[in-house]
């Protein structure tokens, strides 16, 4: 039988901040007509298909893998310590990976003139046996800002005087220095309108190798009407009130925050007299369908004093959707990459509070470079409890002052300006479309 053209073969880091991003750049590609094969840990398959916020998958091949056991953590190679695991057991996890999906890919690459892998930077060890198959070539997504990566490599320019990187990531970062070297060109989640310095410093740097890059954010696949015909509460909650009047405030999925930071907040976002809507959650564990989750302590009575005024949302909420809302006019965020593109895209400013690893890196983008943010606590302050007193000025600040109104007015036209990127003729557009070409070449 005559074999087809191309085939795409996506690989995510499993973190649902990196899930999504490959699950977005899945649903892009097949949008072209590519099949595309989206192949994870059968677990963490399952969590990207259930959180997929209204983007279209339907044309889109899950592949599970087995699922590898958490609870055993890897040793360093380099060193007698036993690695601890305690953050994300998945993480390290995810190097048993490695077997099975050289398996499927020397399968798939039976089947297809040329195979393409496009493979989260965290995963070039899992996927480096792709050097060894004839008519396979992969592709690095690079899962944070151009700022950050840049600034690893030329230090003069960051304002980040300590990094406070998690064991887990430094050492999976560690094992990916080899295996990348084998990777064909790069994919940055980011658009030249916002990071072309830093994407320039990448482009030239012998690190990245010289290889072909494209920076094709902000990724708007298709949606899928059917998903977007289903209202979540918290979309009803928000179509209740005026424009740019509610503070959105959510931490991502890698972060769980004390009991007293979390009265801290709450007595801070209550005090503010601004509208908010709060999705307070824990981290996520190796297993999100695992039952036993801590439910966040507030003040006694909370809930009900601000009633019509705040919303908690205790579970999973659809972040970009919110972000788009009208209503939504700032956003109190850790600036993980994924919230800071979405916030930056839907031009929404930010309350930067960062947590850890990238992200003091993209506060500095955020407040200091684009200056679509105000900053929650310094990063030289990182181990002090944030009082209420200073949630509520940051708060009002950002969203009923004089101050905070300009900082909104740059941040919607600069995502005015992002967004007609992606569109047909746009920088990010162009860049998308080329890299289709590319992989699809004869």
């Amino acid at each position: 039988m005559e074999k087809h053209e191309v085939a795409v073969i996506t690989v995510p880091f499993p973190g649902q901040g990196h899930l999504n991003q490959l699950l977005q750049i899945s649903a892009l590609l097949s949008s072209h007509g590519l099949p595309v094969h989206y192949v994870a840990a059968a677990i963490h398959n399952r969590q990207a298909r259930a959180r997929i916020n209204g983007l279209n998958v339907a044309q889109i091949h899950f592949h599970d893998l087995p699922t590898p056991p958490f609870a055993s953590p890897l040793p360093d190679p380099n060193s007698s310590k036993k690695f601890p695991s305690q953050l994300q057991p998945a993480w390290t996890a995810s190097l048993h990976l490695r077997e099975p999906l050289a398996a499927f890919l020397n399968d798939i690459a039976g089947k297809f003139k040329r195979i393409v892998v496009v493979h989260d930077s965290m995963m070039a060890a899992v996927v480096q046996d792709v050097a060894s198959i004839p008519n396979a070539e992969s592709y690095a997504l690079w899962c944070i800002s151009a700022y950050s990566l840049a600034s690893y490599y030329a230090k003069d320019f960051s304002s980040i005087e300590e990094d406070d990187v998690p064991e887990e990531i430094q050492y999976l970062t560690n094992l990916q220095l080899e295996p990348l070297k084998f990777r064909a060109g790069d994919l940055y989640n980011t658009c030249r309108l916002i990071e072309a310095p830093y994407l320039e410093i990448l482009q030239r740097d012998e690190a990245m190798g010289n290889r072909r890059s494209w920076a094709i954010a902000p990724i708007l696949p298709p949606p899928d009407e059917n998903q977007s015909r289903i209202r979540h509460k918290t979309l009803e909650w928000l179509d209740k009130h005026q424009p740019d009047s509610v503070i959105y405030v959510a931490f991502g999925t890698t972060i769980s925050m004390s009991d007293d930071e979390i009265t801290e907040l709450a007595w801070g976002l209550e005090r503010s007299g601004v509208k908010f809507l709060w999705v307070l959650r824990d981290a996520d564990k190796g297993d999100v369908f695992d039952d036993e989750v801590r439910r966040a302590r507030l003040p006694e009575g909370f809930e009900e004093r601000v009633e019509g005024v705040g919303m908690v949302e205790r579970d999973w909420a659809p972040q970009p959707q919110i972000l788009a809302h009208p209503a939504t006019g700032g956003f109190m965020s850790h600036c993980g990459w994924n919230s800071c593109i979405e916030s930056v895209t839907e031009g929404v400013a930010v309350a930067a509070w960062p947590m850890h690893s990238d992200q003091p890196r993209n506060t500095a983008l955020i407040t200091q470079v684009l200056r679509v943010g105000v900053v929650v606590r310094e990063w030289r302050e990182r181990k002090a409890l944030v009082r209420a007193e200073s949630i509520e000025k940051v708060v009002r600040r950002l969203m009923a002052s004089e101050e905070g109104s300009e900082i909104r007015r740059r941040a919607e036209e600069l995502g005015a300006a992002v967004r007609r990127a992606a569109q047909p003729g746009g920088a990010s557009r162009v860049e998308l479309d080329s890299f289709v070409a590319h992989v699809t070449r004869h």
